[in-house]
Order: structure tokens, then sequence, then C-alpha cells
């Protein structure tokens, strides 16, 4: 599956830095999907679930809002606060 490099900037530090195949985010508009090779685009973002889907698997994590900036070169989303609910 094809990936794309996210990183994950809380104001405690860096959350994730690596590749995903998927990141699924509460939008102020609604539920987004980011994948490879999405177009640009910078949003804010809702509270809700964020969910971070690599070959390894789902991670799951409590996003209060912030913002998500997508480039063709990375994602990055900005958060808040940001708590993952599993461990690494």
């Amino acid at each position: 599956m094809n990936q794309f490099h996210l990183q994950i900037i809380t104001p405690d530090g860096v959350q994730f830095d690596g590749d995903s195949t998927q990141l699924s985010v509460r939008g102020v508009e609604g539920e987004l999907a980011i994948l490879a090779g999405h177009i640009p685009f910078v949003t804010a973002l809702a509270a809700g679930e964020c969910r971070v889907y690599t070959d390894g698997g789902v991670r799951r994590a409590a996003c209060t809002g912030g913002m998500l900036s997508c480039s063709k070169e990375i994602t990055r989303l900005f958060s808040t606060d940001f708590a993952w609910k599993d461990k690494d």
C-alpha cells in the first residue's frame, strides 16, 4: 500500500514521525481520511478520534483540535492536546 510521511506535533513535542498509509481525523467540516497522493490543503481540526494506519496496524488517539497541513512532501497534524489510547 502507498505511504506518506506523517508528523504529529503538540506543545509537548513530536508524538509521531514516520510513514503512514492513512490518517483519519475529524475536521471542522466533518471526518477526513488522508491517503498517499492527497491534494495539498490546510484545515482546522475539531475534537475527536485520530487514527494513524501503518503497516504495523492502527494507533488511536484523542485529539482535541488543532490544524492539519497536507503538502506533496509531508502531512503535519498540529494538536493542542493529543493523547494516545494505546501503548507503543
